[in-house]
């Protein structure tokens, strides 16, 4: 159990917010694990960040995919007020004593700028004579520039029932905006890899 909960706490989402994309980098699962499905519904949702508001959003967040998905939701926060790494003892004992099944911890690993370019045409048109014929279908090349903002989130998966971390998987989501929906999105593609592989 002590395993268990330091990675637990090693894991959170920060300031995270609404998806264009989001796509697997890699995924891991534990080869002894067993499935989630017998193993209860509480299932805690953790966030760290160093913006407490930030994690209060996003752990409500994650609360409210989890419960939407069926399982029962609860932030880390109404739990875990402070860093539970400084106590894992207490830390224990508050979520043995609320009964959590599982935990779903988020982190965001990386944050990065992506700049691309796309030529474009646009029409150059001379006046009268020889160069109204000769230029009036010639096109000047310029460029289309786009920044992307690209975030990248660990998510673990824990089983209290087998004390251990069961999947984990490392996400990049590409021009996030809001909270909710980037959660939203991460989680669903998470539950979505996790079936793939038979543990939920």
């Amino acid at each position: 159990m002590r395993s268990l909960l330091k990675c637990a706490v090693l894991a959170g989402a920060a300031s995270m917010a609404s998806c264009a994309t989001t796509t697997f980098v890699s995924t891991w699962k534990a080869p002894d694990a067993q499935s989630l499905k017998g193993e209860g519904n509480k299932v805690l949702a953790v966030v760290m960040t160093q913006n407490p508001s930030s994690r209060l959003s996003a752990e409500d967040a994650l609360a409210r995919e989890i419960t939407r998905m069926g399982g029962q939701g609860i932030a880390g926060y109404t739990l875990l007020q402070d860093e539970p790494t400084k106590d894992e003892t207490s830390a224990k004992e508050v979520l043995e004593k609320a009964g959590i099944d599982i935990i779903v911890a988020m982190k965001p690993t990386a944050k990065e700028q992506q700049i691309s370019s796309t030529p474009t045409a646009t029409p150059a048109y001379w006046g009268g004579g020889y160069y109204g014929y000769g230029w009036r279908t010639a096109y000047s090349p310029s460029m289309n520039i786009q920044t992307d903002t690209i975030l990248y989130i660990e998510t673990m998966v824990f089983s209290m029932k087998q004390n251990k971390l069961v999947w984990s998987g490392q996400s990049k989501t590409t021009n996030p905006t809001k909270i909710d929906s980037l959660v939203q999105e991460v989680a669903g593609a998470v539950a979505d890899e996790m079936k793939k592989q038979g543990l939920i």
